[in-house]
């Protein structure tokens, strides 16, 4: 390491401010250009040009197609945890906690660039790294459910359930529902997704306070 007469050369928090700036908006072009045009005909090329960046820089950042993916996929769920940790921070119970869980696991709306970014992961095959990766990611959503249950149950707001069960009940639940309004099923375009995951959760749940 470089050295100076009044000690170590200090990091250049400006140059790295400026590398993880350029790396979120290459991020953040790589979601749209995969929710456009899937992962088979993405190329490094139409991510560079929508994040206006050269193609080398793209390949500076992420070197190999699979490793991009798998990176913009852990970081767009990192930000995603994120948003959701502190919204939740800001709830006032455990159902308010379920309440956010389910809003944050579902679409958005038809055509989501984050829930397409996942299942065009998902659906590539992987080497055992990869799948660590992906698994680490979806028992993410198991962990932060299950918090949300145990804090309940032990607070008297939810009936005692047994956790790991319900847990993978309901996330089966939620991807189901998620992958409807990805396809755009008409029965959710007047009635809310959201909003009937989450009464079937309170009823088996029995929150306080719900009906």
């Amino acid at each position: 390491m470089a050295t100076s007469e009044t000690g170590p050369a200090l990091p250049d928090r400006k140059r790295q401010r400026s590398g993880d700036e350029a790396r979120e908006r290459a991020m953040r072009a790589a979601i749209s250009v995969i929710a456009e045009k899937g992962t088979a005909a993405l190329r490094m090329s139409d991510i560079a040009a929508r994040a206006g960046m050269s193609t080398g820089h793209i390949l500076y950042h992420f070197g190999k197609k699979d490793r991009l993916l798998l990176e913009v996929l852990a970081w767009s769920q990192t930000d995603l945890w994120n948003r959701y940790q502190q919204a939740a921070d800001q709830a006032a119970s455990p159902a308010e906690k379920l309440d956010l869980f389910v809003r944050f696991y579902l679409p958005r709306h038809q055509g989501d660039e984050r829930y397409a970014l996942w299942t065009q992961v998902l659906a590539q095959r992987h080497d055992e790294a990869g799948r660590q990766i992906l698994t680490e990611l979806l028992d993410g959503w198991d962990q932060r459910l299950e918090a949300i249950l145990r804090e309940g149950r032990d607070l008297g707001h939810f009936t005692d359930v047994d956790l790991p069960e319900f847990t993978i009940r309901a996330v089966a639940m939620l991807s189901g529902l998620s992958e409807d309004v990805m396809f755009g099923r008409s029965r959710w375009q007047h009635t809310s997704a959201h909003a009937f995951a989450l009464s079937a959760l309170q009823r088996e749940l029995r929150a306080t306070g719900q009906g």
